[in-house]
């Protein structure tokens, strides 16, 4: 429990440690009662009550936890060297990884990394873990991804005894020792600012952004720290002249929305802090999908099948465990010079069988494979629906009730036994080597 149930608002010297989480009540630099330099002072620290939590290099925090022998080495999670770098760790980021980068050039920035290929649903299970407790708090939780999310925690101080900020702090705490990893809390009146404070101080960090500061605070800012500015909108309003949000603040909503349409709209409030989206919970995913990138290019059906039936059966496991289903199947190919192609078909009903998101996929990679060489290859569902609206009976395939139910008894199996215990004729003997190389 905290050291007690109310703290001390309106002191403008308030403030809690992180280690031990002890109020502290002046302008000391550590804290009195365990010596910590990790305190958090704010003048609204107790009056804010939205919230988002980002796990610190949560690929690499996990498997740091599950094998210690990596604590003190860069860790970088991707695939080969054709790949792309999923995440790193914070001493990888010290030497210039950085998320999305091509391995090849991560691995000539840090040599010495140790490479792992990403386990997701050791992951997925991980980061559920995480958002059990982070439900605990709130019931106001709407997940980003499989490792952040917003909290809105107006009305729990009630219910918890402390405000937010303590809830918080001992929530953080709670993660690293009953999971193993560290979470970045950010916290602020609005969406907006609390998911830029949680970047502030990582990792372990906890910043808080007030409504009083907001202002000056966005304003030496660049245009990129706007949600929905990314490289090419920047690079816009950089062509107009418009390099900070400090600009923004001076310039009249009208002639934004005049230049930029609603987006106008957007950049004149965001500039001023101004940001009512609530926290909506149970925030619902738009797509599941697997894909791989070879290390060789590959152009033969007979390379690409297999691993398209294995990232349908990866779909399937995903959307299964999620309860969930998809109507519409995607596939998506990148070519040798980068061209992304993507194919779609929407299905009679929502499926989550393998059988059919790999039978679709199949009709649609038969009009590609015509010479083009591949470096990468995925598949994946979107309109998703709860799995009870999944593979009604089909009147037309009289056959497919029977490969439904034989799809079951093969994950029954697989999940007594691992995934290698049963094969389809389309995977068994006929994957290529894991380095992607075309068979001769």
């Amino acid at each position: 429990m905290f050291e007690s149930q109310s703290a001390p608002v309106n002191d403008p010297g308030a403030g809690f440690c992180r280690d031990c989480l002890a109020l502290q009540r002046d302008r000391q630099f550590r804290c009195r009662a365990c010596g910590s330099p990790r305190l958090t002072r704010h003048d609204e620290l107790y009056s804010l009550a939205i919230a988002h939590i980002d796990c610190d290099a949560f690929y690499a925090a996990v498997e740091k936890r599950d094998n210690p022998a990596l604590k003190d080495k860069p860790v970088i999670i991707g695939g080969g060297k054709r790949g792309v770098v999923s995440t790193a760790c914070y001493i990888a980021r010290i030497q210039g990884v950085r998320s999305a980068m091509p391995m090849f050039k991560a691995l000539e920035a840090c040599p010495e990394a140790v490479v792992i290929k990403p386990d997701m649903e050791k992951y997925v299970r991980v980061g559920r873990d995480v958002r059990a407790m982070m439900q605990t708090l709130t019931p106001l939780v709407e997940p980003l991804s499989i490792d952040e999310a917003f909290l809105d925690l107006s009305g729990t101080q009630k219910l918890h005894g402390a405000p937010p900020a303590l809830v918080l702090g001992r929530f953080a705490a709670e993660v690293e020792k009953e999971i193993g990893i560290t979470v970045s809390v950010g916290l602020s009146y609005c969406k907006f600012l609390a998911k830029i404070a949680s970047d502030l101080e990582k990792p372990r960090g906890f910043s808080v952004i007030g409504e009083a500061e907001a202002l000056a605070f966005l304003a030496s800012k660049p245009v990129s720290f706007i949600w929905g500015v990314g490289k090419a909108f920047a690079a816009t309003l950089e062509k107009d002249g418009i390099r900070t949000i400090g600009q923004l603040q001076r310039m009249e909503q009208g002639d934004l929305i005049r230049r930029y349409g609603t987006m106008g709209n957007r950049l004149y409030h965001l500039a001023r802090g101004e940001d009512d989206r609530r926290v909506h919970p149970d925030r619902e995913a738009k797509s599941v999908s697997a894909e791989t990138t070879f290390e060789f290019d590959l152009a033969a059906a007979d390379d690409l099948v297999p691993i398209l039936r294995h990232l349908s059966e990866k779909v399937s496991g995903r959307l299964k465990k999620s309860g969930l289903a998809g109507r519409t199947v995607v596939l998506k190919l990148k070519t040798q010079d980068f061209r992304i192609r993507t194919r779609n078909r929407q299905l009679s009903d929502p499926t989550r069988l393998a059988d059919r998101i790999f039978a679709t996929g199949l009709e649609l990679l038969g009009r590609e494979t015509d010479g083009t060489r591949y470096r990468l290859l995925g598949i994946g569902v979107t309109e998703l629906f709860d799995a009870g609206r999944a593979d009604p009976p089909d009147l037309i395939d009289v056959n497919a009730r029977k490969r439904a139910m034989a799809e079951g008894a093969m994950d029954v199996l697989r999940e007594k036994y691992g995934m290698q215990a049963l094969e389809t004729g389309y995977t068994f003997g006929r994957k290529p080597p894991r380095d992607g190389k075309p068979r001769r």
